[in-house]
């Protein structure tokens, strides 16, 4: 306890002596909005200065370069100390220390995240990832045979598997929207769900942030269209909560779902569930309650024995990220984003899946090279110069996603400018 003690608080002295405040971006990120109480930093210098002290935040490896946070992230080095002592203290006496004291100590936790939500905490239900938040809205539902639910064939799978799942049991009827991406048309993007709407639209599924290119979609519009046909909206926010800068309820849905091993950085296992609270009720528990239709949020808390410690270390996480600010990391990690790809436009045969514009695209990058599969490139990257990353080829895509995090620095993403230079230029 003493040493774990000693490294929060030397993390904090060291980020917090850094100015973790905004104004700071007026040089270095002129389109940054600001927030209060901010500080300044006078140059870009300064800035890279800043970040290579989150850096130090983080245990990453020195024999690699891991370009493939989208998928999940690192916790902080303050996470991993305080996950080994509550897996400690719990390995002691389980049953006391797991139901006596960690169980209780989830109400602050869901009071901590629903301040970064901007939610209420009696909308916000703690439980593993994306998958079950997402799940126990789709299966929870009260939907019968006939009716619409619109959806993207460029959503996660998980997502999409689900609604076939009730559209093979239940008799709903999937419509599917054809999207043209990357597209910086907000007009077009609405249009395409919107145009798929009819008098037996139900359920309209949109995700925030398009996993495989990091096509950031116009919730918002989609969502108030949708309200006004008496429709409702079902959130996927895996890729955009604790990365872009929002309050859950300022996106118009009615059910959100995300995980916080993401962004947020915390451990593997964790999500959260919103559900807005009048629409509580129309959500049966997708696990045993003694009340499942009830009004109540924690009746999608009913996991049974979980990992208690991987639950509360999240709270070392989410301090770690608001004492950076989501503001600041989405601008830093749209400009790393865009630091790479910049460098590499002139690359004869590369082609961009992802915008450069902070409207339609932030940390993830995907590009392809002519005549070469992005499942081929994201092993020449690894094997010959060790930067971890993925292939990804799915429906009109075919190329490699790149994704920076806050502690990737500008001299790795040279690094990977080089290696796309190299591969490139060989047959």
């Amino acid at each position: 306890m003493t040493n774990r003690r000693s490294f929060i608080r030397q993390t904090a002295a060291l980020l917090g002596g850094m100015a973790l405040h905004q104004d700071a971006r007026a040089a270095f990120f002129p389109t940054a909005p600001s927030v209060p109480n901010a500080n300044t930093l006078l140059d870009a210098h300064s800035e890279e200065d800043f970040w290579r002290q989150v850096r130090l935040a983080y245990a990453t490896s020195p024999n690699m370069i891991n370009l493939n946070n989208g998928g999940v992230s690192p916790a902080p080095r303050a996470t991993i100390e305080a996950l080994d002592h509550y897996n400690r203290m719990c390995n002691e006496a389980p049953s006391y220390y797991m139901w006596r004291v960690l169980d209780q100590n989830r109400e602050p936790l869901r009071y901590n995240l629903a301040a970064l939500a901007g939610a209420g905490p009696d909308e916000i239900a703690l439980n593993r990832n994306s998958t079950e938040a997402l799940n126990t809205v789709i299966f929870g539902l009260n939907l019968k045979a006939g009716d619409e639910v619109v959806l993207c064939k460029y959503d996660y799978p998980n997502m999409m598997n689900a609604w076939k799942q009730r559209e093979k049991r239940d008799g709903v009827r999937l419509v599917w929207t054809n999207l043209d991406l990357p597209s910086e048309d907000e007009d077009a993007l609405v249009q395409a769900y919107v145009s798929k709407f009819t008098s037996k639209t139900r359920i309209v599924h949109l995700t925030h942030v398009i996993n495989w290119c990091g096509q950031v979609l116009p919730v918002r519009r989609i969502a108030d269209a949708a309200h006004a046909r008496g429709i409702e909206v079902v959130i996927d926010g895996a890729h955009s909560f604790a990365l872009l800068d929002y309050k859950i309820p300022d996106l118009g849905g009615d059910y959100f779902g995300t995980s916080l091993h993401k962004w947020l950085c915390a451990p593997f296992g964790n999500g959260l569930l919103w559900i807005k609270k009048e629409k509580i009720p129309n959500v049966w528990a997708l696990l045993s309650n003694d009340k499942p239709d009830g009004d109540d949020i924690h009746k999608f808390e009913s996991l049974g024995t979980r990992s208690f410690p991987v639950e509360m270390a999240v709270g070392y996480s989410l301090d770690l990220h608001n004492l950076i600010g989501t503001a600041r990391k989405q601008q830093r990690l749209h400009y790393l984003k865009n630091y790479w790809m910049e460098r590499v436009r002139d690359v004869p045969g590369i082609r961009f899946f992802t915008s450069m514009s902070p409207k339609w695209g932030c940390a993830i990058g995907v590009f392809g090279l002519e005549g070469k599969n992005g499942g081929d490139i994201s092993t020449a990257l690894y094997d010959q110069f060790k930067i971890h990353t993925v292939g990804i080829v799915w429906e009109k895509l075919d190329g490699v996603r790149v994704t920076p995090n806050v502690y990737t620095t500008e001299n790795d993403l040279d690094k990977l400018v080089m290696a796309i230079r190299k591969i490139a230029a060989k047959p």
